[in-house]
């Protein structure tokens, strides 16, 4: 699908809040990015997906779905999910985790310790653990969902973003299935209904390549790969150790087979890691933007060509390859010629030059066991000046701050130092720097642009806004528009400054004028005088009030604001509503009444009455045309209608 992919968004502000900056990570689903939460102050990890999924309404009410459900979630080795939302395309904001994934490592040819393995492992079953608990399955875990803080710690990153991926009816980038599917369960490979034990499968899948460097049942395709799984277990080779026994139960075919659930797994591994050495530090990939090209095969290790230091000469001339001299075996050597007069007297001035490099030599030996001790500088950059300076001062190191600058890093936070990190120094001095904060930006002129456009431009200089501007009325800039902006346009700004933007609601509602007794094509020229639109009514209205050609009322009515330029209705009178009156004289009352009330007339005064039957002998009015619903009364003949 096109747009599936997620483009380079360093410098986008998302909801208003958060600052991207670079990216530190690419996988399936979307991209992460190093980003400043400009109102708490604090840099985190922003994943943003892929821009299709916007325009998935079933992927949207799940991720909404589970992005809640995955903030809930609180424990110490699982990613913490500090918010989430939905500005043109789908985010989760998550807490920063400097250490890198167990992907990047194994990419970069970085194996663990068995040891290392079960403490990864016992710490990523308490997590599973934590979620199972809470009806919470993770369905995707794999070495690139595995974070390291700087410590070492794991996290586990994606809880519910599978499920919501399943529902996508997008189309993933290529390899993206692949990804997932390498760590696939057997009964996930089946399509059957997946349980808890299916996260302890995948597991075991990432526990094993992580020591070995390879995945079992890796096949040339995705489909051989998943069938090798439904027919046979995992079987874990020697280089396990103590672990071997826990691969075996939990790489069982069937679900039932394996550990009943997370605790029972941490435990096992727990048991393990009791015969086995402390693990050492890990060696940390950091935050690098990794994408996997290949993601059906393990990346292979490229170790760097050894130096040899008894060669005698290398050859650099072919690429990966070491070309060592080797003496040749030379013949006897004739009979040495008799020394000449200048041969001699170069003796003496060889055996000075010796002395002198001797001497040199003592002196730089004693000066380097009589200078400073010397001190591997600390990693300072991204502290605070005040935190810097006192570790600094703890490892014995003098501290000197330069002069501050610009920097995308809040203010006070150390973006330089020198020496570097790691190098050694016998000045016992390092040199800060820190940030100023970002460089001031000019508000850009969005005056009258519409506010989609304005919206972008403020984004790009990295400035907030209200995600609902407030409305006011305005006769010159049309509705939608950019009406106010406040700091004004082309003032200097920090960029996370706060930009109050008042949209434009269009002309204020415009009084409807009175034209009623007005003829229609008069009060038709007021009406358009004050910019309304005129539609005269389907059909003119009787009126004994108002003479027929004369305005009887508007909609809306007179005086009432109506919307700048929307239409009046205009009903015209026809005039009062006049009946013939007919000639009922020689009928019954019974009968004149139906004739009367057929006409829209009603029987007034009767005279004489003695029964239904009775005889009108008179009526008035006795004939013309009167207003319909007048009375008309009767005389009755006194002798008919008798018994």
């Amino acid at each position: 699908m096109p747009g599936s992919a997620v483009s380079d968004l360093a410098g986008r502000v998302l909801a208003g809040r958060y600052l991207l900056h670079g990216a530190v990570g690419t996988g399936a689903s979307g991209r992460v990015y190093l980003a400043e939460d400009t109102r708490l102050k604090r840099r985190v990890a922003v994943k943003v997906l892929h821009a299709a999924l916007a325009e998935d309404t079933a992927f949207l009410r799940r991720f909404r779905a589970e992005a809640q459900l995955a903030a809930s979630l609180h424990h110490p080795h699982i990613v913490t999910v500090h918010d989430w939302g939905d500005d043109e395309m789908p985010f989760m904001v998550l807490e920063l985790l400097e250490g890198g994934s167990l992907r990047a490592m194994l990419d970069q040819g970085s194996h663990l310790t068995v040891s290392q393995a079960a403490r990864v492992g016992r710490d990523v079953a308490s997590a599973l653990e934590y979620a199972h608990a809470r009806g919470v399955l993770h369905r995707d875990i794999k070495p690139a969902n595995l974070l390291f803080d700087e410590h070492g710690i794991v996290r586990v990153a994606d809880f519910g973003l599978a499920r919501a991926l399943a529902e996508a009816s997008w189309t993933e980038p290529a390899g993206a299935v692949f990804g997932t599917a390498r760590y696939a369960s057997p009964e996930q490979a089946r399509g059957a209904q997946l349980d808890a034990r299916s996260d302890l499968y995948s597991l075991a899948l990432v526990m094993v390549e992580s020591v070995t460097g390879r995945l079992p049942f890796a096949a040339d395709t995705t489909l051989g790969m998943l069938t090798a799984r439904t027919l046979q277990p995992i079987v874990a080779s020697e280089e396990l150790g103590p672990l071997e026994s826990v691969i075996d139960r939990v790489g069982a075919i069937e679900p039932e087979d394996r550990y009943p659930d997370a605790a029972t797994m941490r435990q096992a591994i727990s048991d393990a890691a009791d015969a086995l050495p402390p693990p050492g530090p890990l060696t940390l990939a950091g935050m690098v933007d990794r994408a996997d090209p290949h993601p059906t095969t393990a990346a292979p290790v490229r170790a760097a060509p050894l130096f040899d230091q008894d060669a005698a000469v290398v050859d650099h001339g072919h690429a990966g390859e070491q070309t060592v001299a080797v003496k040749e075996a030379r013949p006897p050597r004739p009979p040495r010629a008799p020394s000449v007069p200048g041969q001699r007297r170069l003796v003496p001035w060889i055996v000075a030059i010796v002395i002198v490099l001797t001497v040199a030599l003592a002196a730089a030996a004693l000066a380097q066991v009589s200078s400073p001790k010397q001190i591997s500088i600390p990693g300072l950059t991204g502290l605070s000046i005040a935190k810097a300076t006192e570790q600094a001062r703890t490892a014995g190191l003098q501290v000197a701050v330069g002069k501050p600058r610009n920097a995308p890093d809040p203010v006070g936070t150390v973006i330089e130092q020198d020496p570097k990190a790691g190098a050694f120094t016998g000045q016992h001095k390092v040199t800060l720097v820190a940030s100023a904060g970002p460089a001031n930006v000019e508000v850009p002129n969005i005056y009258n642009a519409p506010w989609p456009d304005a919206k972008k431009a403020l984004d790009t200089a990295g400035l907030l806004y209200a995600a609902n501007p407030p409305t006011a009325p305005s006769e010159t800039i049309e509705a939608g528009r950019v009406l106010q902006v406040k700091p004004a346009v082309g003032a200097s700004v920090a960029p996370d400054k706060q930009i109050d933007i008042v949209l434009s609601s269009g002309h204020a509602p415009v009084p409807v004028p009175d034209v009623t007794d007005e003829k229609f094509g008069d009060a038709a020229k007021l009406l358009v005088a004050k910019h309304f639109k005129v539609q005269r009514a389907p059909q003119d209205d009787f009126s004994s009030k108002v003479k027929k050609g004369d305005v009887i009322r508007t909609e809306p009515p007179l005086n009432t604001p109506a919307p700048y330029g929307s239409t009046v209705i205009v009903h015209v009178s026809k005039g009062p509503d006049l009946v013939a009156v007919p000639d009922v004289t020689s009928e019954t009352i019974k009968q004149a009444t139906i004739d009367l009330e057929a006409q829209g007339l009603v029987v007034g005064n009767v005279r004489n009455y003695r029964s239904q039957n009775s005889v009108v002998v008179s009526q008035s009015p006795n004939s013309g045309k009167v207003l319909r619903g007048s009375m008309v009364d009767l005389v009755l003949n006194p002798r008919s209608g008798g018994g």
